[in-house]
């Protein structure tokens, strides 16, 4: 793997699929615990950095994965999630390059 390609991480950005009730809070959404369990499991595995819903509106959330992961492991990953194959979510995968960084120790 180049330099370059080490600093290209993918994101999952999740969205309302067209079973999202508008006007009802993430956590009170049907199928939003199982989809909460789904990335846990990524997150026990250690390949989860970080992950979470936009605090503004009810845009979605994003997952962050964390470096190594490639983006069509995580596009089947997302695919397998209870919340994207009932309908109330949707995804992409977002190739995102980090071009800063806090070094360790600052």
């Amino acid at each position: 793997m180049s330099a370059e390609e080490a600093k290209v991480r993918y994101l999952i950005v999740h969205l309302p699929g067209p079973l999202w009730r508008a006007g009802v809070p993430f956590r009170e959404q049907p199928g939003v615990q199982a989809h909460v369990e789904h990335y846990r499991r990524l997150e026990s595995s250690g390949k989860l950095e970080k992950g979470g819903p936009f605090v503004e509106g009810a845009l979605g959330g994003m997952m962050i994965p964390v470096a190594g992961l490639g983006k069509e492991e995580l596009r089947r990953f997302a695919a397998q999630d209870p919340a994207v194959k009932a309908g109330l979510l949707n995804f992409e995968v977002w190739g995102w390059y980090v071009a800063m960084e806090r070094a360790a120790g600052r």
